[in-house]
């Protein structure tokens, strides 16, 4: 049997970030039309990356990626931005509703998702579902009332640093969670 070899470090930056970071620089060196290009071009590319590399596409990139073509080239082929606007709500929105749904179901997709870089028990797996779920439909929600109400400026900056920002600190605010419900060893099993 083939062990599965670990991706180096700089690929789940390059696949997270590197979109993002193009449709940034874009953004502020063209316009929103040329952000929404680039962004959809480096979703691209970064995908082809992580399959070149890895010889398989990650799930939430994939239907990242798909969102942004859809909302992308909404936005390009109808010259109105309020789509591209919308991708983040909807993206929010879905993430959301999945890990919720999912939970009804009895699955556990951060598990799946993390469940390698974090050993809490099933209980604390549940709990954090919970919890992201209501902070992706919060992000969703504050992504709504800002590109609404904001001007374009605003908005990208927000959906680079605040965002990601926020996302971050939500983070740190589960750590407290992560050892309550930590494993003893990292190769028990769930006693829950």
């Amino acid at each position: 049997m083939q062990k599965k070899s670990t991706p180096p470090g700089w690929l789940r930056p390059v696949v997270e970030y590197g979109p993002i970071i193009a449709f940034f620089v874009a953004y502020y060196t063209a316009d929103l039309f040329v952000a929404t290009a680039s962004i959809m071009v480096a979703t691209l590319l970064a995908l082809t990356i992580s399959y070149v590399v890895e010889r398989r596409i990650p799930v939430m990139p994939l239907i990242t990626a798909v969102i942004v073509g859809i909302f992308g080239g909404l936005t390009l082929w109808l010259q109105d931005e309020t789509f591209i606007k919308m991708k983040p709500t909807i993206i929010q929105a879905l993430f959301g509703t999945v890990l919720l749904g999912g939970q009804l179901a009895g699955r556990l997709f951060l598990k799946s998702l993390l469940g390698t870089a974090w050993h809490i028990t099933d209980q604390g797996w549940r709990v954090l579902t919970r919890r992201l779920a209501l902070f992706f439909f919060c992000a969703a929600a504050l992504n709504e009332v800002i590109w609404r109400t904001q001007s374009t400026d605003v908005w990208v900056n927000f959906k680079v640093f605040g965002l990601m920002g926020l996302t971050f600190v939500f983070l740190l605010t589960q750590m407290p969670l992560l050892k309550q419900f930590a494993l003893e060893g990292s190769g028990e099993a769930d006693p829950h």
